[in-house]
């Protein structure tokens, strides 16, 4: 986990002032955690900039752990951008039923301006469905890796309880 002193201090969230002060946003519980997970994962499909702090302010509303929902965004960086949004505009034309566009790819401005127009439709739907689906995948895989988590735990820490009683008993 980073420092909250630092989060709290970066340049992007410093607009939610004191409300990144809440205790909720720094625990690390199965609650916190699997919703974190949902926010990060869900923003990381937001074809916007500053997802960050679209995240950030989603993590302060629903009162779920903050660094690890601003983390999560990061799945979608420079490098993987591409590859998810083509993805996602695939995933949106299918559903939609129309023939995705096959396109030269040129990340200038007046490349996403002239292909914009033609690809945003089928773009949003397949964020918006890729983004809840990762959202329910993270939610409920967290809730279930933590849960297994601790009952391992429990399990070991029982395991020895008995290994210690038994040779307690022996002696």
């Amino acid at each position: 986990m980073p420092d909250h002193r630092k989060v709290k201090e970066h340049k992007h969230l410093r607009i939610f002032g004191a409300l990144l002060h809440a205790d909720g946003l720094w625990h690390l519980n199965r609650r916190s955690i699997s919703g974190a997970f949902a926010v990060g994962l869900f923003m990381a499909w937001v074809p916007l900039p500053f997802q960050m702090v679209i995240a950030a302010a989603a993590a302060i509303f629903f009162s779920v752990n903050l660094p690890v929902s601003v983390g999560l965004v990061w799945i979608s960086n420079p490098l993987t951008m591409p590859p998810l949004f083509m993805f996602a505009y695939w995933v949106g034309a299918s559903v939609l039923g129309s023939p995705p566009l096959t396109v030269e790819f040129d990340l200038t401005m007046e490349w996403l301006q002239s292909i914009l127009p033609q690809i945003w439709e089928p773009l949003l739907l397949g964020c918006l469905i890729n983004g809840v689906i990762s959202a329910l995948l993270g939610y409920f895989g967290m809730r279930t890796f933590w849960i297994w988590h601790v009952r391992r735990r429990w399990n070991h820490r029982v395991t020895l309880r008995k290994n210690s009683l038994q040779k307690n008993s022996t002696q």
